[in-house]
């Protein structure tokens, strides 16, 4: 008997064994690398004066038919005309995901076309887009309250005030991109890490937050590297470069604290320290299901996270069109076997570096040497992504500009 997917996802898992097996099926599927998707957030604020909290019921009204249900429980949730979808994050910040697509010429097009539509639909309420990865003028403030944002709260406040900066004051660069055949699973697992470290440096766009220098380059990571590192940290180890990234994610999520369970209650609070492990060994009242094990992996945020496709977390939000850049960069980076071959080669020395690239940037001479050097590997793969003349040359001047930005702090 075959089961169905409704019924499949209240199964009861028993052991570690059926939950190895279920997250092995689910988070990486295998095929041709073909699509790539991106999702991108924003602080907003008021066009005036940027630091004037905007509250809930005035980005509702500006957002209208294409509110989350989070944000107006009784929206339509209507999708761009390019087929983006909005959400709306704790502290108010906006997020465009945008249906994944094999050109990546056709992914810019959509993608920009649907950011124009939310900056308009903004525009006419006297609000705008942030520019930046953290909210430059304002401290963080709650805008949304759901009891997976309560038990959020809960969870990260034991640990510090890191966790209300990321919820409710940053705005990251989401790359989505596909794992690859079987036999490149592991190669491009890898090389996304490798390269994190010296694209989060170059790409670094939170130094300022609340009116003060914060004293990172990205300080939007930095929050983010303070939360949990059972939670945060990088899933990649360099340390073991051969790694299976299947056994490496499995071993990640079960021994991960649970951020919240979810109750009809409406008081979604994880007791503090249980492990998915635990709570497959008895440790909460009844066993977790595979719709538990799933909402469990996605309370779970590092750098690289596995959806099936390989989620890229690690970016900040990027000024205007710059978005198109970290995107190129990565698409190009990984276009061929020859080019990742070359990019991990570059990255290796460096791959460890989360915590300096965050707090230092391109300071750091050998993560800006590396940039360089991935910026240069870039363009020189950029004419296999079949991109319109007028596209491939802006997207050259700007890693142009950047590359030129790397060498100049390498030392």
């Amino acid at each position: 008997m075959v089961m169905s997917p409704e019924l499949d996802r209240v199964r009861e898992l028993r052991d570690r064994a059926a939950a190895a097996r279920h997250l092995a099926r689910i988070c990486f599927k295998t095929g041709p690398p073909t699509y790539t998707g991106v999702e991108l957030e924003w602080t907003v604020h008021d066009a005036v004066d940027p630091a004037r909290p905007v509250d809930a019921e005035r980005l509702r009204a500006a957002l209208g038919p294409y509110s989350p249900t989070t944000l107006n429980p009784t929206s339509p949730a209507l999708r761009l005309l390019h087929g983006g979808a909005v959400t709306v994050e704790p502290g108010g910040q906006v997020e465009i995901s945008t249906p994944p697509r094999a050109s990546l010429a056709a992914l810019i097009e959509a993608t920009q076309s649907d950011i124009d539509q939310v900056a308009r639909l903004l525009g006419a309420a006297g609000l705008r887009l942030g520019r930046t990865g953290i909210d430059p003028y304002r401290p963080p403030g709650a805008l949304l309250d759901t009891p997976r944002y309560r038990a959020m709260r809960l969870a990260f406040d034991r640990r510090g005030p890191a966790g209300r900066t990321m919820m409710y004051a940053t705005a990251g660069l989401q790359v989505c991109l596909d794992a690859g055949e079987p036999g490149q699973v592991a190669a491009r697992w890898a090389v996304v890490h490798m390269i994190g470290p010296p694209l989060l440096a170059a790409f670094a766009t939170s130094d300022r937050h609340a009116g003060r220098d914060t004293g990172w380059a990205s300080a939007r990571m930095g929050a983010w590297l303070r939360i949990d590192p059972a939670r945060t940290a990088a899933v990649w180890d360099p340390g073991r470069p051969d790694q299976d990234p299947v056994a490496a994610w499995t071993a990640y999520v079960l021994a991960a604290p649970l951020l919240c369970v979810r109750d009809p209650d409406g008081d979604w609070t994880a007791p503090p320290g249980v492990t998915f492990a635990d709570w497959l060994d008895g440790a909460l009242p009844r066993p977790p299901t595979i719709d538990d094990l799933d909402y469990h992996a996605s309370t779970l945020f590092p750098p690289v996270r596995p959806r099936g496709y390989l989620e890229l977390r690690y970016l900040d939000a990027q000024p205007g069109r710059d978005w198109t850049l970290p995107l190129a960069v990565l698409a190009a980076l990984l276009a061929d076997a020859a080019t990742v071959e070359s990019a991990v080669a570059v990255a290796a020395p460096v791959a460890d570096r989360w915590q300096s690239a965050a707090r230092h940037g391109l300071g750091d001479p050998a993560l800006a040497s590396a940039a360089a050097a991935l910026f240069d590997l870039a363009r020189a793969a950029l004419p296999r992504l079949d991109l319109p003349a007028e596209l491939h040359d802006d997207i050259d001047r700007g890693l142009r500009r950047r590359r030129a930005a790397a060498r100049r702090r390498q030392g």
